[in-house]
């Protein structure tokens, strides 16, 4: 469509004086659409079903409370115009901020913990994702955005893997009634390693967690840290190795929760259940007074993916 043909949703609005928590909450709706101010208790957004359908619940809620408000299509009169409302929606500042964050991680390279900077590249792609939610005119800032994170992940990994080498297991080596190793801190791919252990590998496990500078114990079998006997790579996290290792991998269910904690780990494909599960392992961090009440929360997340994603005509 021609700049100067497009649509454009503007909602006038005289907000509740009366109740201020009404009053916050249709702000807080406007800025959550992407909605940009022309002046006060003007708000304009592209013109879409998505959009129209937003604000028309929007106006019904200020209506029922103590203000008004209308939603009105208006077309832009001339290109210039629809250029200084584009202008309104332009999300570089954003982007740009967000490259500055990337590149200053770069300082860490070689001297800080590479697992550490790529929880803060992780945080940092979540921050990504929002602001491109409500990008609706791309620049080449986002573009630039984009392959600023993909350049840093790239180097992380290389630094995460460059020297990494897994500990042999022994030829018919069992792996039942074990010590099982890992470190400090938990997070997904620990967690899921620690639940796999103990749902399908060794019930009578005994788990311990390292600190930093800890040694595994004699004959413990470690996952998820350098050297380990089942370590992530470039491509599979500790747990995917897991399954591959033990002939696990046939298993869907699985299969399938690898890919969020892949996804949770190392990024890549989205996985659209990430989002929920990250939730709640983060919801069992806050209640957890120690890392075994936290793994004990986790496996009950963990139990019920498997349970809602296990098939028994596939097994």
């Amino acid at each position: 469509m021609p700049a100067a043909m497009a649509t454009w949703l503007v909602t006038i609005a005289q907000l509740p004086t009366e109740d201020p928590a009404a009053r916050m909450r249709v702000l807080r709706t406007l800025e959550s659409l992407g909605a940009a101010v022309m002046r006060e208790g003007a708000y304009i957004l592209p013109d879409s079903p998505a959009n129209r359908q937003a604000l028309d619940a929007l106006a019904d809620y200020i209506a029922k409370t103590t203000g008004s408000a209308q939603v009105l299509q208006v077309q832009a009169a001339s290109e210039s115009q629809q250029e200084s409302f584009q202008r309104l929606f332009d999300r570089s500042a954003r982007y740009e901020a967000l490259i500055k964050t990337v590149e200053s991680l770069r300082v860490g390279f070689g001297h800080s913990d590479p697992n550490a900077i790529s929880r803060v590249l992780a945080k940092q792609r979540r921050e990504f994702d929002a602001i491109a939610a409500l990008d609706f005119f791309p620049t080449e800032a986002r573009k630039r955005a984009e392959q600023a994170l993909a350049d840093a992940d790239a180097a992380v990994r290389k630094l995460r893997f460059a020297t990494q080498a897994q500990a042999a297991l022994g030829a018919g080596e069992k792996l039942q009634r074990r010590t099982w190793a890992t470190r400090r801190p938990p997070w997904a791919d620990r967690l899921a390693c620690a639940w796999l252990v103990r749902r399908f590998v060794d019930p009578e496990a005994t788990l311990v967690w390292l600190d930093k500078a800890d040694e595994a114990p004699r004959g413990a079998v470690g996952f998820a840290f350098e050297g380990a006997h089942f370590a992530a790579n470039e491509a599979r996290v500790a747990y995917e190795e897991m399954l591959a290792r033990l002939g696990l991998q046939k298993n869907a269910a699985l299969a399938k929760i690898g890919s969020i904690v892949h996804f949770l780990e190392m990024g890549g494909e989205p996985v659209p259940e990430a989002a929920g599960v990250q939730t709640l392992l983060q919801g069992a961090q806050r209640r957890a007074p120690g890392v075994d009440e936290w793994l004990a929360e986790a496996e009950k997340t963990f139990d019920l993916l498997y349970e809602a994603y296990y098939d028994p005509r596939k097994g």
